[in-house]
């Protein structure tokens, strides 16, 4: 779920959260070769919603969500190069921002083949890598900090849960507030009727 969220256009109050959460699972015990396709097609679902939202959008899709200091850059580059405007901030770690590239990529009319490919090859090589470094270093990492972590660990945890649940839940409020219908023109108001 959070590799589904963290790839599509609803902010996450931490940068890099699937990353993070990845590394935690893998550094206690937990299978790569099950959590890394887990978290690829998350990835690739949010990903490819992100995606299609601009491809149906289009250029209001993209005015609406990339803020506008960054609009010209991001259209450019993905008109040039459109599969590495995928694969480029898909692979690097945060704060290079993912979804305006998404974005971009589905309302220029980045195939939808060319767009999983590039985003998938990318999303493989992070998670492997995070995954290759929770199994090297993670472990020894973990057994270090236990000691000075144990007492903490609880209330670690429930923050992350709770910010990760009022992230997503600004996000999609703030979603819905942005697609709700808006009238700015004053309501008419109702003529009198005459009596005579």
């Amino acid at each position: 779920m959070v590799a589904v969220v963290d790839s599509t256009i609803i902010p996450m109050p931490v940068p890099g959260s699937t990353d993070l959460v990845l590394l935690w699972l893998v550094s206690h015990r937990g299978n790569p070769l099950l959590l890394v396709p887990i978290a690829i097609a998350g990835s690739l679902i949010g990903g490819y919603s992100s995606w299609h939202l601009g491809n149906k959008g289009g250029e209001a899709a993209l005015k609406k969500y990339v803020p506008a200091r960054f609009l010209e850059r991001i259209t450019g580059w993905a008109e040039r190069h459109p599969g590495l405007a995928v694969f480029v901030p898909a692979v690097l770690p945060p704060p290079i921002p993912l979804s305006p590239f998404l974005l971009a990529a589905g309302a220029l009319s980045v195939s939808w083949r060319r767009f999983l490919l590039a985003f998938g090859a990318a999303r493989t090589i992070r998670y492997s890598l995070i995954a290759w470094l929770a199994v090297v270093y993670g472990r020894r990492v973990m057994r270090l900090w236990s000691a000075t972590l144990e007492k903490w660990s609880a209330p670690l945890i429930w923050t992350f849960v709770t910010l990760m649940v009022a992230g997503v839940g600004y996000g999609i409020w703030n979603f819905r507030r942005q697609d709700a219908p808006r009238s700015d023109a004053p309501a008419l108001a109702t003529p009198a009727t005459e009596t005579e």
